[in-house]
């Protein structure tokens, strides 16, 4: 159980997991390009997309040998705040913005990124998308700003060519000025036996049957129009982390990191990620050690609950397939983890 993954050890085993801290680090990759980005997915060792500013997108084959710099047509002013991958040829952009303003979209690709093609496009006012995800290439779910005092959560089934709103009635209703921040690409976190869960600033909501049914978690993060929740990770269908704080005081010590353990009906502070300030995205690594990233830099949670900060580099999400992780951040800032 996680309560016993992060119980305290020796202080022998302390002094050689300080000594295994050192040794992990990031290795800088070029993307090619100075947008920046706060979506990113790792599908295997070798194939990974990213999606930022200027609508860009980032692909590589190779593990981040190199990366095609990928300009969609038609997107130049658009912000990719999520992305998808398929395969090394499909994959799904998600634009954030105003949707009265043109920037509520979705983009697909089936040929590597060379042409595209708008799955999605809504214009009414107040939509703003902030999230998504799939359960399979066919399946996905998007979160976007309330509409109507509920949660607009979006629902396709069939490869994105048809994207409908999840029934109203089915939804509980949200707090006053409740949303998502669109700043990591990972404000849901699905499973593929249908569960998925979407975090607002301070609450967690649940479905067990891709969006039939809903149940709605309170989290110890306090709701703010700042601060909050800014991303999810579960890596398995029980155990999970919120991990959030304050982007106006991104390098404020606060508690960022919350965990659960039966499925997000409760959660409970760690101890503060390090260094202090603002985490965005967070993953479990195999080794069973906690990797968090944000504008205040990346902190390392060992198997006995201890925090090592690694750096200071400002990173908004990362991706990981197995022990392979890839950050980006501002100004094409791109990581690869590297354990050694």
């Amino acid at each position: 159980m996680i309560a016993q993954i992060f119980k305290k050890k020796a202080t022998l085993l302390l002094i050689f997991l300080s000594i295994n801290f050192v040794q992990a680090q990031w290795t800088k990759q070029s993307a090619g390009t100075d947008a920046s980005f706060r979506s990113i997915h790792a599908l295997s060792k070798k194939v990974v997309w990213a999606g930022g500013s200027k609508g860009t997108v980032l692909r590589t084959i190779n593990g981040g040998e190199k990366w095609q710099v990928i300009h969609v047509k038609d997107a130049e002013g658009l912000d990719f705040r999520d992305i998808y991958g398929v395969s090394d040829k499909i994959a799904y952009a998600m634009s954030a913005g105003d949707a009265d303003k043109g920037a509520a979209k979705i983009f697909k690709t089936i040929d590597g990124g060379e042409t595209w093609k708008i799955v999605l496009h809504l214009t009414e006012k107040g939509i703003f998308f902030d999230s998504m995800d799939f359960w399979n290439e066919k399946e996905g779910i998007l979160i976007g700003d309330p509409i109507d005092d509920k949660p607009f959560i979006l629902r396709t089934l069939d490869g994105g060519l048809t994207w409908n709103r999840i029934d109203k009635a089915r939804l509980p209703a949200v707090l006053v000025g409740e949303a998502s921040f669109a700043s990591s690409g990972t404000c849901i976190a699905t499973k593929p036996n249908g569960k998925a869960w979407l975090n607002t600033q301070s609450r967690v909501f649940f479905t067990p049957d891709k969006g039939e049914t809903w149940q709605v978690y309170q989290t110890p993060f306090k709701q703010g129009q700042t601060s909050g929740i800014f991303g999810l990770h579960f890596w398995n269908e029980k155990q999970g982390i919120a991990v959030g704080g304050d982007y106006k005081n991104d390098k404020e010590k606060a508690d960022n990191v919350a965990i659960t353990e039966d499925a997000g009906k409760t959660w409970k502070f760690l101890a503060a990620a390090q260094p202090d300030g603002l985490k965005e995205s967070g993953w479990m690594l195999p080794n069973k050690n906690l990797l968090v990233v944000g504008t205040s830099g990346t902190g390392v949670m060992d198997k006995s609950g201890v925090w090592k900060a690694i750096d200071n580099e400002s990173f908004h999400a990362i991706s990981c397939f197995k022990d392979a992780c890839w950050a980006i951040g501002a100004k094409g800032n791109l990581a690869k983890w590297r354990e050694f």
